[in-house]
Formats: structure tokens, C-alpha cells, sequence
């Protein structure tokens, strides 16, 4: 099991930034791939960005390419999600999202996210 802590969501004015942070705790060993995902009402939820195993390679959503910015901090098991330049399209419910080796996938209990205009 993986339990996934997130925060640092809130409101923001367009333009503006937020750090989000997902803390993981447990069987942290088994942890493949740790992202962001991000849901509207009545939408499916969306890959944001996320960042692979060891390699530590990460790919993002077209729409917030070179706006946001993934990273990792092993030792803490923690992830984060830069946000800049913010856009009211970037208003939703933010979820972290880990893929251990066995392709269980796991969630957090999300984040909300609005932007304003």
C-alpha cells in the first residue's frame, strides 16, 4: 500500500504560481511512476505531468508545457508541481498519482486548484 499526501493548492489570479507537494509513505519501494493529474467536473481525469522510475525522465500535458515543472525529492518520497504563468483553464481538482511495479495505481485525496481572471 501507498498512501499519497497532497497540498498547497488554493486560488490564485492569472499569472500567478503554486507549488504543489505529494508526500508518499509506505511501500515507497514499489513506487514506479509519480505524477499529476488534474480533473474537472463532469471531465475524466488528465495527465499533467509525471516523472518515471529511476530515470527520473518526465513528460508533460502540451497545455502546460514549459509552465510547469515537475521534480523529486527521493529522500523525502516527495514530489512537486511548479505552476507558473497560471491560466483560468488550469482551474480544476489536482490529483497525485503513483504506478507501482506491479501496475497498481494509487491516489491522493486531490487538491483544488482556481485560477482566477
Amino acid at each position: 500500500q501507498v498512501q499519497l499526501v497532497e497540498s498547497g493548492g488554493g486560488l490564485v489570479q492569472a499569472g500567478g504560481s503554486l507549488r504543489l507537494s505529494c508526500a508518499a509513505s509506505g511501500s515507497t519501494f514499489s513506487i514506479n511512476t509519480m505524477g499529476w493529474y488534474r480533473q474537472v467536473p463532469g471531465k475524466q481525469r488528465d495527465m499533467v505531468a509525471r516523472i518515471f522510475g529511476r530515470s527520473g525522465i518526465t513528460n508533460y500535458a502540451d497545455s502546460v508545457k514549459g509552465r510547469f515543472t515537475i521534480s523529486r525529492d527521493n529522500a523525502k518520497n516527495t514530489i512537486y508541481l511548479q505552476m507558473n504563468s497560471l491560466k483560468p483553464e488550469d482551474t480544476a481538482v489536482y490529483y497525485c498519482g503513483v504506478i507501482t511495479t506491479s501496475a497498481t495505481v494509487y491516489w491522493g485525496q486531490g487538491t483544488q486548484v482556481t485560477v482566477s481572471s
